[in-house]
């Protein structure tokens, strides 16, 4: 549909890969399965030299993407909600950081040109009406060091980086994903205050009580019974006036 992403083929076994990287003039790539990917699971870095045997059984899938790398200054993502009438309202792309491959932080507006900002809305609303979706829609983009946008990875549901959305807008990613899903018409996305969200991973999570006396601070604790290493356990919004 038009949508640039970074070059990629089809693997279905191992010897599929080499092929693969011979045809993209690769000597490094990353391997993706095609479904189920999040937080740096469900895909792998493999160069030349490698044990692609042991990588590909640990992807534990029939079909692998194998992508090319790419040389990306940021990451940036943006949801669309659109319901069972054709009605579509996008959210204002974010700027996503990471830890560790899992999602660290995100603010809204993304400090990014506007004109970057419009082609990525447009983008995310040119898919949402291709594969006429109904519910709510995260697309991931590279920000390449030229300024060029490349699509990267979807997820067909509310995700981390809206979590904003719950305090700094009128509705959020998950009361549209009821709405749409429930054949009601799509809500308005519009955001009230700037934001910042910060994921609590791990032992992050005892730097809640420094956050429960900012005023500007919404933190949301998901209740998880134990804290493990990479495991989100919260997160915390912080608000602060619009900017245009």
């Amino acid at each position: 549909i038009g949508i640039p992403t970074a070059r990629w083929a089809k693997a279905r076994q191992p010897s599929d890969v080499k092929v693969a990287m011979k045809k993209l003039g690769a000597t490094s790539c990353i391997l993706k399965t095609c479904t189920l990917g999040y937080d740096g699971k469900g895909q792998a870095k493999f160069t030349q030299g490698m044990d692609l045997d042991t990588l590909w059984d640990n992807l534990k899938s029939k079909e692998i993407i194998v992508e090319d790398l790419i040389d990306f200054k940021h990451e940036i993502s943006c949801l669309v909600a659109r319901d069972a009438f054709g009605g579509l309202a996008l959210y204002d792309p974010v700027l996503n950081e990471h830890k560790n491959h899992i999602l660290s932080k995100s603010t809204v507006p993304a400090p990014l040109p506007p004109s970057l900002l419009k082609k990525a809305k447009s983008y995310a609303r040119k898919i949402a009406e291709h594969i006429d979706l109904v519910g709510i829609l995260a697309i991931e983009f590279f920000v390449t060091n030229q300024g060029d946008i490349l699509a990267n990875e979807m997820a067909p549901r509310p995700h981390n980086s809206g979590h904003w959305t719950i305090d700094a807008c009128a509705v959020s990613q998950f009361e549209q994903h009821v709405r749409t899903v429930c054949g009601l018409p799509v809500g308005a996305t519009t955001r009230h205050s700037d934001a910042v969200m910060l994921n609590l991973i791990g032992d992050d999570i005892n730097l809640c009580p420094k956050y429960l006396t900012k005023p500007n601070a919404c933190v949301h604790i998901y209740g998880k019974a134990e804290i493990r290493s990479g495991r989100k356990m919260g997160h915390i919004t912080l608000l602060k006036n619009k900017t245009n």
